[in-house]
């Protein structure tokens, strides 16, 4: 009796599979369907769900950040809510962080995205797959292009979310069954990371921000609801509701809860700038990788930014022993990411040398160096030290400077410029720059950016002292300062 249901799913799973063919773009060119679409959910995931109270045919929600390199496969609920399934590790996607902008450019999609039957495709040279749908209403009318941005298996990724044979193989499955069940389309959403207070305070001054505060509010939508949100286009941005949405308003209501959710982040995000958080930008060489991928001395547990452990939401061990296959440019994943300092207007920003802490006026250069005729110097002549910075003052430093931020001017204004500070990042031979004229301007501009602002003269470190005399060089030396300082005031003073 029980052969009948799973024999009567296997040609129900056949009949859909079918139906998919005529979408495949990536595909093998294998008539009919092939074994692996059309294996069962995993035992281990079908006992998820039991715990969860989820069926095989309940309708689903798939959601992936691309920082955080994980996906989440969510399942709607009898009473109409969304519930977290299970979090799966990305195992490669490329290009930065940010949405796709045209054919070629390596850049794994962001946006909410509409998956249909017709998306799945069981016969894809990446073992399986479904299309993203990309590119949609928003991307086509803020000039995007591009094609087959793909969900799929083996570890290689050309603008795709690469999710290893046996990842892919899941994640199909427990689609396949949704639809079986009577779902019509899921809804894909993909961020550049997760849309927390904390992400959007660091990453506010990113030229993609106001693209991100526009999905955030789709991301706030789900999160305080547990609701598919509506999707609609209103010209370059995406709007989110319910029916309103549905029935083509651009400026829908927004339910209470969103919008308490939406002013306690802008709550948080505003204190966190005001409490220094600072500006970034992260700069890859060509996309990212789940940690757990790699080698670790603790498969259980990986050290964030902040230095704390981080308990995984997935077994690191049973993901280590996946065959990756061909992985795309693994040399670019070595270094990781560089997260980059920006200012208000996106511009890199470089952080100038200060004197140590630990100077004092007893210790500075001058003081060594002026000691009274006939008696021994406390200390070596040393020069000032040469900085980014405008000269300070001598007096005692009571607390540590913080190092001073100067802009690069030349990233304002030039889009290449982000691009020429960050060229040699992730080079393993960093020689040290050497000023020529072929030296890149993104180099030599912080230099003239700094003279700028230097005052008009500079002392001197005072020359020896002989028999309690002045030295003639020395002498001569301090009327010509004296000259500088005059003229310099002069030169102030005119209108």
């Amino acid at each position: 009796m029980t052969a009948r249901p799973a024999f009567a799913r296997m040609l129900a799973a056949a009949a859909l599979t079918a139906l998919l063919l005529g979408a495949c773009q990536d595909g093998s060119g294998i008539n009919g369907p092939t074994a692996r679409s059309i294996a069962p959910i995993a035992p281990q995931t079908l006992a998820l769900m039991q715990t969860k109270g989820m069926q095989q045919s309940d309708p689903i929600l798939i959601r992936a950040y691309k920082k955080e390199a994980e996906m989440e496969v969510w399942k709607k609920g009898g009473d109409g809510k969304y519930a977290l399934l299970k979090t799966f590790p990305i195992c490669r996607w490329s290009g930065q962080l940010g949405p796709k902008t045209r054919e070629g450019d390596r850049q794994t999609p962001e946006g909410f995205y509409t998956i249909t039957p017709g998306l799945m495709n069981p016969n894809s040279s990446y073992y399986l797959s479904f299309d993203t749908g990309f590119p949609n209403a928003v991307d086509r009318a803020n000039g995007r292009s591009g094609r087959y941005l793909m969900v799929h298996g083996t570890c290689s990724s050309a603008g795709c979310f690469a999710m290893t044979d046996a990842t892919i193989a899941e994640i199909y499955a427990i689609a396949r069954e949704a639809f079986i069940g009577g779902q019509r389309s899921f809804q894909f959403q993909s961020y550049p990371f997760r849309m927390t207070a904390k992400n959007m305070a660091k990453f506010r001054n990113d030229p993609n921000a106001p693209f991100w505060r526009n999905l955030k509010e789709g991301s706030d939508y789900f999160e305080a609801l547990r609701e598919e949100p509506k999707i609609g286009a209103c010209g370059t941005r995406y709007v989110f509701g319910g029916a309103d949405v549905a029935a083509g308003s651009c400026k829908p209501k927004v339910e209470p809860l969103v919008a308490q959710k939406r002013a306690e982040d802008e709550r948080e995000i505003a204190e966190l700038v005001a409490k220094g958080t600072p500006a970034v930008r992260m700069a890859y060489q060509d996309g990212g990788q789940n940690a757990v991928f790699r080698p670790q001395d603790n498969p259980t547990t990986f050290a964030s930014l902040g230095g704390t452990e981080t308990v995984l939401p997935y077994d690191a061990k049973e993901y280590s022993r996946h065959n990756l296959g061909e992985v795309s440019r693994p040399e670019t994943l070595a270094a990781g990411p560089e997260e980059v300092e920006i200012d208000v207007k996106g511009r890199p920003v470089m952080l100038a040398a200060v004197p140590s802490p630990t100077t004092t006026a007893s210790t500075t250069p001058k003081a060594m160096a002026a000691a009274k005729p006939g008696e021994k110097a406390k200390g070596p002549v040393r020069p000032a030290p040469t900085t980014l910075m405008a000269a300070r003052p001598a007096e005692p430093v009571a607390e540590p400077e913080k190092p001073a931020r100067i802009a690069v001017a030349d990233a304002d204004g030039d889009s290449d410029g982000y691009q020429q500070l960050l060229g040699k990042l992730f080079t393993k031979d960093k020689p040290a720059p050497v000023v020529t004229p072929a030296t890149d301007a993104a180099t030599v501009e912080p230099i003239k950016l700094a003279a700028r602002i230097e005052p008009p003269a500079v002392k001197r470190a005072a020359k020896p002292v002989h028999a309690g005399k002045e030295h003639p060089e020395h002498k001569a030396e301090a009327k010509k300062t004296e000259t500088k300082k005059v003229e310099a005031k002069k030169a102030d003073a005119k209108p």
